[in-house]
């Protein structure tokens, strides 16, 4: 389909916040162009739009639908994507004057999801999401009904009955999804537990769309995971249990990309699936480091973590920052920045299509996760040779010996924690065993 993509600019009002990274009307414009593209339309035509007053039924003044209704008829096109929220009216408006579709920010958003989702659990989120959207947009779905006319006792406007027959049908589609949901939660919940028992810590990769957070989970991985130069390439949460090169066991969580103002509805729908960062140990933030307006992108990410649980007092701790895409940059700015991540205690530069800087990352990640670790020397009894899995996943080994009697000597590296559960699993009390490796 030939569309039509205009962002409105509209007027600030007050000083702004400069605290706040705000970026170019040029970028949003791009990316709500990037957003149509990726369900495959046709952009024949794309402005900024500058609103002075926002119009209550239509956003935008008269002159401004008027250029617009002639970009459309000059190319052909059918449908408009306005990069703003519109209420039912002012999209109602904006179609019989163009008559051409309308679509806002958070329609487009919602189509792409629909698009996207593969999974049981995606299409649950972004189908409750779409409802919660169209519940308040019935009005322009049944304009038909306006040839019928009540009769003797009937109040209210034309087709009124079946207005609310099927607004009460949504509603019960609603409540049927968010039990569904429920039990997605809940059983989500259920394999977190059971991976508590086994205890792998959980690294979540967070970003905002198109900043790499698939291509880099692919590198670290070795998964099969979509990934495109295309705004939410992927949208189901995928997770992977891999082995850190210095040999421990995490799980990697890849989730959906963030966008700015992501519409609170579809945030609430997907609180599913995003409850796997709300758990996880360690948060990467991957950023886009060739996108000129990667500081607004940040702020957007840091802003949803936020709204999710996580303040900025906690992320110190467990969010560590990942400077993507340094290959696309000159040299001259990639060495800048690697410079300066190197300077920084929470800051990564890597590329995830080259592979420069996962190492650096890989072993970043196995720091924070492991904390101070101690050297001990175990003799696992031919009687607890079952505790030889759980030992290989939660310390690194350096040396293994298989003695003749079929106890086993094991030289480790693990975590004070761990060694404590260690001596627990092997019933010595706390107190390690220490044996002379040449006798």
């Amino acid at each position: 389909m030939r569309a039509v993509v205009i962002a409105p600019v509209l007027k600030a009002r007050g000083k702004a916040d400069p605290t706040v990274i705000t970026r170019s009307d040029e970028a949003r414009l791009e990316e709500a162009v990037g957003l149509a593209r990726a369900i495959d339309l046709t952009i024949v035509h794309s402005a900024l739009v500058p609103v002075a007053q926002p119009k209550p039924g239509t956003l935008l003044g008269t002159g401004k639908i008027e250029e617009i209704k002639a970009a459309l008829d000059e190319h052909n096109a059918g449908l408009v994507i306005v990069d703003h929220p519109l209420t039912p009216v002012q999209q109602r408006n904006l179609e019989k004057e163009w008559n051409a579709k309308v679509i806002d920010r958070t329609g487009l958003i919602l189509e792409i999801f629909g698009r996207r989702a593969s999974t049981k659990e995606g299409t649950l989120q972004v189908e409750l999401a779409h409802l919660n959207y169209q519940r308040g947009r019935l009005v322009r779905s049944w304009t038909h009904l306006e040839r019928q006319r009540g009769g003797a006792g009937f109040m209210g406007g034309p087709g009124e009955t079946q207005i609310e027959a099927d607004r009460r049908l949504l509603q019960d589609k609603i409540v049927k999804l968010e039990r569904e949901l429920e039990q997605v939660r809940r059983t989500r919940q259920l394999h977190r537990s059971k991976r508590k028992k086994v205890p792998h810590p959980i690294v979540a990769l967070v970003g905002y769309t198109n900043a790499g957070k698939s291509t880099l989970f692919n590198r670290i991985t070795g998964a099969g995971v979509l990934a495109e130069d295309m705004l939410f390439a992927t949208l189901d949460p995928t997770l992977r249990r891999m082995k850190l090169p210095q040999g421990r066991t995490v799980i990697l969580s890849d989730t959906v990309g963030f966008i700015s103002d992501l519409p609170t509805h579809l945030v609430a729908a997907f609180r599913a699936t995003l409850e796997e960062v709300l758990e996880a140990d360690l948060i990467l933030h991957v950023r886009d480091m060739s996108d000129p307006d990667n500081g607004a992108q940040s702020s957007d990410v840091l802003r949803i973590l936020a709204d999710l649980g996580i303040d900025e007092k906690d992320g110190a701790e467990r969010i560590l920052e990942v400077w993507n895409k340094i290959d696309r940059l000159e040299p001259e700015a990639r060495e800048a920045l690697v410079n300066k991540a190197a300077t920084q205690p929470n800051v990564i530069a890597v590329s995830a299509i080259s592979g420069e800087g996962v190492d650096a990352l890989l072993d970043e990640i196995n720091k924070r996760l492991s904390g101070v670790l101690v050297d001990r020397d175990v003799i696992v009894p031919i009687t607890q040779l079952q505790l030889l899995p759980w030992i290989y996943d939660h310390s690194i080994v350096d040396a293994r010996e298989d003695l003749e009697d079929g106890n086993v000597r094991l030289e480790l590296r693990l975590t004070e924690t761990e060694a404590a559960e260690l001596d627990r699993r092997l019933g010595i009390g706390g107190k390690p065993v220490r044996e002379d490796w040449e006798r």
